[in-house]
């Protein structure tokens, strides 16, 4: 077994528990405070916002390869980046559609 850092440990056990938080309160049937619901409306904005601008570096990367003006190395890892990106928002966009699918297949 690894030993961990004390500084380690509670950091990570501070951030367990403030991501705990929410979920407890929603399993408990309370409502989600406003401010947790923008703050996570502004995670998914980012990241939508970052996937996009990585996937346009991509593509302006293989464009310029196209026309030699950058270098094979630099147009290898910005595709291979974009594809990480794209395979990343599909498999949340799966999780998405299954959840989604599983809440209309409950019982009312």
């Amino acid at each position: 077994m690894i030993a961990l850092a004390p500084g380690l440990v509670s950091s990570v056990a501070s951030i367990a528990s403030a991501a705990a938080a929410p979920l407890a309160r929603s399993l408990a049937g309370a409502p989600a405070a406003p401010s947790e619901a923008a703050a996570f409306g502004q995670l998914v904005d980012r990241l939508a916002s970052d996937s996009m601008d990585t996937l346009k570096a991509g593509e302006a990367a293989a464009i310029a390869g196209v026309q030699s003006k950058a270098s094979v190395q630099h147009v290898v890892d910005a595709v291979m980046s974009a594809e990480r990106t794209l395979q990343t928002v599909i498999a949340l966009r799966d999780k998405a559609v299954g959840a989604y699918q599983e809440i209309s297949r409950m019982a009312i």
